[in-house]
């Protein structure tokens, strides 16, 4: 239901573009979620769209380098990530809640809904 697309390699500095489409359910109605995860560690909270609206909120490691957009009509999120960093590398899942509160939108565990993760890799 969630297919999450765009990873690559890309060399620190660099941007990539990550899309979450979701199918059988509205990304407009729902909260999408972005989290990622490296090998050996607990997925972490990257950033997240709330419903409604146009709501964000973003982990203190990406604030300000990413940015999240949503288009209704395909029923899409995007996640733009700008000057990467080696550290960015990880596996990105995005994610998706109908019932999530702002004040969780953080927590894994809010989210129904998963998709199968994409790699970005960030070369130094």
């Amino acid at each position: 239901q969630l297919q999450a697309c765009g990873g690559a390699l890309v060399q620190a500095g660099g941007s990539l573009g990550l899309s979450c489409a979701a199918s059988g359910r509205s990304s407009r109605t729902s909260t999408t979620g972005w989290f990622r995860q490296v090998q050996g560690k607990e997925r972490e909270f990257v950033a997240a769209i709330f419903r409604g609206g146009s709501t964000t909120r973003f982990a203190d490691s990406v604030k300000g380098r990413f940015t999240l957009s949503r288009d209704n009509a395909k029923n899409t999120v995007y996640l733009q990530m700008n000057s990467l960093k080696p550290e960015d590398t990880a596996v990105y899942y995005c994610s998706l809640s109908e019932r999530v509160i702002l004040s969780s939108v953080y927590r894994e565990s809010a989210y129904d809904y998963w998709g199968q993760g994409t790699l970005v890799t960030v070369s130094s």
